[in-house]
């Protein structure tokens, strides 16, 4: 579980540098979205160390649009639309489903 919350945290980070390359206007704003970049790597390589990549993969890049997303609409007065928080939800419903359906790399070894 404990590399799965590495995925998440990696997600949260993949939020910030996302909105930081679009929102960054100094040099410090710069360097929190580079801190962001490095922190939200880092993590996932570390998670996929344990995990199936393409599985860690498609979870980040999944949590990470829907908390964009999110962030755009709550903070950044990005104009709220039924369809599209019904595609994230759609988005995420996919992410969860397939977070459970994948084992950790030991697990899946295990059983073959």
């Amino acid at each position: 579980m404990n590399n799965w919350l590495k995925v998440g945290l990696g997600a949260v980070f993949e939020v910030m540098w996302v909105i930081g390359l679009k929102h960054a206007n100094t040099t410090w704003e710069w360097i929190g979205t580079i801190i962001a970049i490095y922190i939200s790597f880092h993590v996932i390589i570390s998670a996929s160390r344990h995990l199936p990549v393409g599985t860690v993969y498609a979870v980040f890049v999944g949590l990470g649009t829907a908390g964009t997303v999110l962030s755009e609409i709550i903070f950044f007065g990005e104009a709220f639309k039924t369809g599209k928080i019904l595609l994230v939800v759609l988005l995420l419903a996919g992410v969860v489903g397939l977070k459970l359906v994948t084992g950790s790399k030991k697990s899946e070894r295990s059983e073959a």
